[in-house]
């Protein structure tokens, strides 16, 4: 059973304004990256700061990143669609997982040709004093992008747009870097520059690390931590009607949790009950966790993880009606039939409409006795 929400018109307008808020915080976000990274790039190769130089390339690497974010956020956010029932999630998080590459590529790259420089000794020019009003506006324009990117990207509940406001942190941090190199290379440790450009490009490529990573525990459906899922699995067992959870899956979309939940409830109550238990779980689940965006119950008669699975070949109601109608000559026409499927056996449950059927248990017992699926039969008769 399912109790996923149909896609409405208003889901469809909030897509379309977290499509257009995600728009709007990466263009500023790209704008204010392009402008930096021209300053900085400058500044470096007139100033001779490679820390700084290397940071304005990271700057540039932002400007990338915002635009696979702009590409990959107008088509994640699209409404669910017929080849797409659950949603286009996954696709933010193979963006978050591209991003995550080129912030590795592009750190790996930077760390090594100043290894090589510093293995070299070409650390022996000191900065000059614009290098540090350049690194200044990078720190205070990078903590601003990154504190409303995050806000933006909370809000809608996108991976991908915190992810894209860390790596704007990233550069605020490469840019402090910059700054206290540049002032203990003013004061004669040269080589200060250029281990605080390797530097950076190690912070970069750990970022980039931890959004790869994080990203391909999502496309490989790593579940919920560990506590939640207990979290949840006791929110199941304290609910009225459920007697135990014996399974319980989950996996994540983005921001967004799937679930898939195996209740076991009393073997002898209606379909309709069953139901209602596992929607006043879901209820229950969704409650505390607001992000889950679809639970799949299944109600059970007995756990069948510690029992043997039910055989296919137990016979099927239309098969059990042909067999009591075979042995029992006088069998009412208008009997209802109940079926129990219990530890491979089938329990039969026989409901006459008025005392005057003679059916009884020990003469239906009798009859079904020698099939080795039957387990045992209840005769009831409607009072008059």
């Amino acid at each position: 059973m399912n109790d996923l929400p149909q896609a409405d018109s208003a889901r469809r307008d909030n897509y379309s304004a977290e499509a257009r808020a995600a728009s709007k915080v990466t263009i500023i976000g790209m704008i204010l990256d392009a402008v930096l990274g021209v300053i900085k790039v400058i500044a470096g190769a007139v100033f001779h700061s490679q820390a700084l130089l290397v940071d304005g390339i990271h700057s540039f690497s932002d400007v990338a990143s915002d635009l696979v974010v702009l590409g990959v956020m107008r088509v994640s956010r699209q409404e669910p669609d017929e080849d797409h029932p659950y949603g286009h999630q996954r696709i933010e998080t193979l963006g978050t997982l591209v991003l995550g590459s080129i912030l590795i590529a592009v750190g790996a790259a930077l760390a090594w040709e100043n290894i090589l420089r510093l293995w070299q000794g070409q650390a022996d020019i000191i900065p000059g004093w614009p290098v540090l009003a350049a690194a200044g506006l990078s720190v205070v324009g990078k903590e601003w992008i990154y504190h409303y990117t995050r806000r933006v990207g909370i809000q809608i509940r996108s991976d991908l747009i915190i992810a894209n406001a860390w790596h704007s942190r990233t550069d605020a941090f490469s840019s402090v870097i910059v700054v206290v190199s540049t002032l203990g290379a003013m004061f004669g440790l040269v080589w200060l520059d250029v281990v605080a450009a390797i530097v950076i490009a190690v912070i970069i490529i750990h970022i980039g690390w931890k959004f790869t990573w994080d990203s391909v525990k999502e496309l490989v459906d790593t579940s919920i931590s560990p506590e939640d899922t207990e979290m949840l699995k006791s929110i199941a067992r304290n609910t009225d009607g459920v007697r135990n959870i014996h399974e319980l899956r989950s996996r994540k979309m983005g921001q967004d949790i799937l679930l898939d939940v195996h209740l076991v409830v009393r073997p002898d109550i209606s379909v309709s009950e069953g139901h209602q238990i596992g929607v006043q779980v879901a209820s229950g689940m969704r409650e505390a966790l607001e992000n889950i965006r679809d639970i799949n119950f299944h109600i059970d008669a007995e756990n069948d993880e510690e029992l043997s699975p039910t055989s296919e070949e137990l016979p099927s109601r239309g098969d059990i009606q042909r067999t009591l109608e075979k042995h029992i000559s006088d069998y009412p026409t208008k009997t209802r039939l109940r079926l129990h499927y219990l530890k491979n056996k089938v329990h039969l449950e026989l409901f006459l409409d008025s005392d005057a059927d003679t059916l009884n248990e020990a003469e239906v017992h009798k009859a079904m006795t020698g099939y080795p699926w039957f387990g045992s039969v209840r005769v009831w008769v409607k009072n008059s």
